[in-house]
């Protein structure tokens, strides 16, 4: 399904003011006038900027997440869909860092009730990326001396903090970035090296 333009533009100016101007210093209006569209337009789409903010990170995790369903229900062994999983979630939020780092920084920012919605919608997507460690554990794959749960929320820990370091000029790409966090995610389950 294509996004309608206005929708788009809404979105993409939100993302890049946010971006410049932190969340709190941007106001609705000067999203509008740099949408080029009126306030009703954006009400049209978005009950308010918290929305905005909802929708910024909603849509990267809704994309990560139909990702990880057809990795984790796709073919290979348990080791590579763990891998591919891991490097995945690395070069999708790299890919839309601005998103993730906007996110992030404001989300104490959002009404309670949307940051409620908010850690549901991600603890979902973490459940599903945990199911498969477990399930490796289960199956005497993985090493089980680290709780799944504990594996699982350090390496989303790293995941979530590479807006304070990545850059898209740096010395690495995304996916390069993405298979050195799946190796050392494999490694720290003692897995060892994957064939991909």
């Amino acid at each position: 399904m294509k996004e309608e333009p206005v929708r788009a533009r809404l979105l993409a100016e939100a993302t890049r003011l946010f971006a410049e101007r932190g969340f709190e210093g941007t106001s609705v209006q000067e999203i509008v006038a740099s949408a080029g569209v009126t306030k009703g337009a954006m009400y049209h789409y978005f009950d308010s900027k918290d929305d905005l903010l909802h929708e910024i990170y909603g849509r990267v995790l809704r994309m990560q997440m139909d990702r990880l369903t057809q990795i984790a229900d796709g073919p290979g062994t348990l080791r590579q869909r763990l891998h591919r999983a891991a490097a995945d979630v690395v070069e999708t939020t790299t890919a839309n860092l601005d998103d993730s780092k906007i996110f992030f920084r404001s989300m104490h920012l959002l009404a309670p009730e949307t940051q409620k919605n908010v850690r549901a919608e991600r603890r979902r997507y973490h459940e599903r990326f945990r199911a498969l460690v477990a399930e490796g554990q289960r199956q005497g794959i993985f090493s089980d001396r680290v709780p799944a749960e504990l594996v699982v929320d350090y390496f989303f820990g790293s995941v979530h903090h590479l807006g304070t370091w990545f850059h898209t000029a740096g010395p690495l790409t995304g996916a390069q970035v993405g298979k050195h966090f799946a190796d050392l995610l494999l490694t720290s389950l003692g897995a060892g090296d994957v064939d991909e």
